[in-house]
């Protein structure tokens, strides 16, 4: 007798080993083997470790990333968002073991034995006193379908972390745009300062010669132009100034601090770091949203495994064992012992298909998690290609564009002493200060796409743990 029953247990052991969940394998990578080596004069690539306070250089900016790291309400939430996660794993995982529960009862009852029978007592009143440890309904996971629920409660865990450093990396790039910005926003308000107080200048000159009559009143009226152009550049620059500040209060999670270092400026800003060699493979192992879109589709591939097992039998064991006495004071005695254990079957006949649908609504979610898995690194591959392109070409113009500025302040200068040795008329003056003074700004605008496309470049390549 004990051999079949040795077979049987033994066979249900090898049964707890079947996981009818498909076998998670990572998608090829859809993307070029290579970055186009057009972007990258100085080498390849790689993913990179390094984190923000390596990257960028400026002690100011680091300083206000560390206060949004620390603040910021959204990443607050993100990080709530984990600990739910995590502790919805941690009851899913749970279940995968038996819950003994403890009980206790007391009662005392009363039962009629028939007062119309002669000689019978009228009522039988009796104590039962009970205590004990029990498991009700732990199911056998013969199939897999508490182990599958169990790992798709991790990976969907394992995702919501990825997708919390992926927002901590957004963070890191919007502080640092708006702080770009902030410094450009600074450049033209100085620029255009220093342009008013030159057309002040200017304007006094043009109503001077206009006293002494010794041009008309069109060269002054002119000259007015310019002023009034260059206070309206002012005013617009300060109230850009004004929203930034108020943009970089959000992130940062408050107020900025008043005692950080001083800015460095756009000039000094230097992010172009040369950077080891490496391949668009390296993504995988740091891009926190392709990490994330992996876990996804490992826990669209454990729901198959979970729905597929909902097919075979589900079989659950329910045992207690404890003491029960009519009599408290001989409650644990050795006769008052009991046990009880029973397991139970369960499979419905026919449910309308529900559970087939169940498993087409689990396969097609997995085609969907590969579709987007795919779709993450092709979105990486090509941020990172911008960013090396960037890297490049937005160099290469700010190198023309001072050359052109350059050229244009030689240009305003021959203007200006052609005017005043009545060479030229005003409107020649006139034109070369506005081109001088749109110059200027479009220089400054590209310097702030450069360093903006640095902080791009570190997010893309994955970016590093906080510091």
């Amino acid at each position: 007798m004990m051999r079949p029953l040795s077979a049987s247990m033994l066979a249900l052991a090898l049964a707890g080993c079947v996981n009818m969940a498909p076998a998670h394998e990572r998608p090829s990578l859809a993307s070029a083997p290579a970055y186009d080596g057009e972007y990258r004069p100085d080498g390849t690539v790689v993913a990179t470790t390094l984190s923000y306070g390596e990257w960028f250089d400026d002690a100011r900016l680091v300083a206000l990333i560390d206060t949004a790291v620390a603040n910021n309400r959204d990443l607050v939430a993100a990080t709530a968002r984990i600990e739910q996660a995590r502790a919805q794993y941690r009851v899913q995982d749970s279940r995968r073991l038996p819950a003994p529960v403890a009980s206790a009862a007391a009662g005392r009852s009363r039962t009629p034995t028939g007062a119309a029978i002669a000689g019978a007592a009228p009522a039988v009143t009796a104590d039962r006193f009970e205590v004990g440890v029990g498991v009700t309904s732990f199911e056998l996971d013969f199939w897999g379908r508490v182990a599958n629920l169990s790992e798709a409660a991790r990976a969907r865990y394992l995702a919501t972390e990825a997708n919390q450093r992926a927002f901590y990396l957004s963070l890191v790039a919007d502080v640092a745009s708006t702080y770009f910005e902030i410094l450009e926003t600074d450049a033209q308000i100085d620029l255009a300062q220093a342009t008013l107080e030159s057309r002040q200048e200017g304007l006094r000159i043009a109503r001077l010669r206009l006293d002494a009559g010794v041009t008309s009143a069109l060269p002054y009226r002119q000259a007015e132009t310019l002023l009034t152009t260059a206070e309206q550049q002012l005013a617009a620059q300060r109230l850009d100034r004004a929203r930034l500040n108020n943009q970089l209060a959000v992130l940062v999670g408050g107020a900025v601090p008043a005692n950080l270092p001083q800015p460095l400026a756009m000039q000094a800003q230097d992010d172009a770091m040369m950077l080891d060699a490496g391949l668009p493979s390296d993504l995988l192992l740091v891009r926190p949203d392709i990490t994330a879109a992996e876990e996804q589709l490992r826990a669209a591939r454990a729901d198959i495994g979970a729905a597929r097992a909902a097919f075979f039998p589900t079989i659950s064991l329910t045992g207690n064992a404890g003491f029960a006495s009519s009599d408290l004071a001989n409650l644990f005695g050795s006769d008052g012992f009991t046990w009880s254990f029973g397991p139970s079957l369960s499979l419905p006949i026919f449910d309308w298909g529900a559970r087939e649908a169940d498993l087409d609504l689990a396969r097609a979610r997995e085609t969907e998690q590969v579709a987007l898995y795919e779709k993450a690194v092709q979105t990486a591959f090509r941020e990172v290609s911008d960013g090396l392109a960037g890297r490049r070409w937005l160099a290469q113009q700010v190198a023309a564009q001072e050359q052109g500025v350059a050229a244009q302040e030689r240009i305003a200068r021959l203007a200006r002493l052609r005017y005043r040795e009545g060479v030229a008329d005003y409107l020649e003056v006139l034109d070369a200060e506005r081109n001088l003074f749109s110059a200027q700004q479009q220089l400054l605008t590209t310097q702030r796409a450069y360093l903006q496309n640095g902080a791009t470049l570190f997010v893309a390549l994955g970016g590093g743990l906080p510091r």
